[in-house]
């Protein structure tokens, strides 16, 4: 009987030893386990912060590179020649062979292919309007699109009159009403300006200028003349510049010429090949936003 005692007093001396060199096992290794958890998990999280505000610069520095620049005003390499409507550049660095395309009588019937051809051929223009072609929501519609394909927006006057035959108070609503109905409109005022029939006066010429249009005319076109009211025919003479069948068997087109043209018919099939064969002839079509319009 005492030697079974003594057994089992053995037994739980020997039990009570490995629970206690267990416990002790236990506690040198957890604080060890521990720092080195929170060491590892301060560390990523350092990384983790660096790499977060690295990406963060890199984002913030695409962001900026990647900033539309639509309301940066281009800065200004071309002005128009007031005695013959040319387009000159500011200085010798900039290309000189160039010209520029205006459709007058906007928007008609016709404007908005054309605009849509042209920017199929990514070529600029000028889109001169008529109040009395924005009479309805269709046509303002129009022009909305028109302006919003990026193409510039001028002043031909609100019903189209002879400036000359008209009061001054005419002449001032002539132009001042369409200005306000474009504005209305598109949300800007016109930046350029051109006469019926190129008939200017001085008052006009200093009205349009107190509301911040350029004042042009053009060098040449032909699509009025009836002889070149034929797509064929037109665009042979817009290229070439010549007109003999009005009395111009010689060439207008030069660096710099400035092309009026309409909202025709004809106009409408001929300007895809128009625009085409000037650039077969080392032309480029000048983006209206480079000409100046502030002296």
């Amino acid at each position: 009987m005492k030697k079974l005692i003594w057994i089992l007093l053995v037994l739980l001396v020997f039990v009570t030893a490995c629970e206690e060199s267990k416990a002790i096992d236990s506690d040198d290794k957890s604080p060890g386990q521990e720092n080195t958890k929170e060491q590892t998990d301060d560390v990523d999280g350092e990384v983790k912060a660096e790499e977060d505000s690295e990406k963060e610069d890199a984002e913030k520095e695409q962001e900026e590179m990647s900033e539309p620049e639509d309301d940066k005003p281009l800065e200004a390499q071309y002005i128009i020649n007031e005695e013959t409507s040319s387009i000159m550049p500011l200085n010798d660095s900039i290309n000189e062979k160039v010209v520029l395309l205006t459709i007058d009588d906007a928007p008609d019937t016709y404007s908005l292919g054309m605009a849509k051809t042209l920017k199929e051929l990514n070529a600029s223009a000028i889109f001169f309007v008529n109040g009395h072609f924005l009479d309805t929501t269709e046509e303002e519609e129009i022009l909305k699109k028109i302006h919003d394909m990026g193409f510039e927006i001028g002043n031909h006057t609100y019903n189209h009159v002879s400036l000359p035959d008209s009061s001054q108070e005419e002449q001032k609503k002539e132009i001042i009403r369409l200005n306000d109905r474009v504005e209305e409109i598109i949300g800007e005022k016109p930046e350029f300006f051109r006469a019926p029939y190129g008939e200017n006066t001085d008052f006009t010429k200093k009205l349009a200028k107190d509301e911040g249009m350029v004042v042009m005319n053009w060098t040449y076109g032909y699509d009025y003349f009836k002889p070149y009211m034929d797509a064929d025919k037109l665009k042979k003479a817009m290229i070439t510049g010549e007109g003999p069948e009005v009395d111009v068997p010689y060439s207008l087109l030069k660096p710099g010429a400035n092309l009026l043209m309409h909202d025709h018919e004809w106009t409408a099939k001929a300007l895809k090949d128009i625009v085409t064969g000037l650039r077969e002839k080392g032309y480029e079509m000048v983006d209206p936003s480079l000409i100046q319009t502030e002296e």
